[in-house]
């Protein structure tokens, strides 16, 4: 079960925004926070989430870094 760091559970499909600024690896694009991100997918790992967000497509993000939106 795929949980945000408040303890909701998340969903293929949910929205959410982080908690804090994240640096993506590999990339020079800085995500900060409060950026809503749309239709996510749960992975096999309870921890990770997949998604889009600006210009940056199959990233993978920690759920402690989500609030369900």
């Amino acid at each position: 079960m795929c949980k945000d760091s408040n303890g909701n559970v998340l969903q293929d499909g949910d929205s959410v925004t982080l908690t804090q600024d994240l640096k993506v690896k590999g990339t020079s694009v800085n995500l900060k926070r409060g950026t809503l991100i749309k239709n996510i997918r749960i992975t096999d790992n309870p921890e990770e989430i997949e998604c889009h967000a600006e210009k940056v497509k199959n990233l993978v993000l920690k759920t402690k870094f989500l609030r369900k939106h």
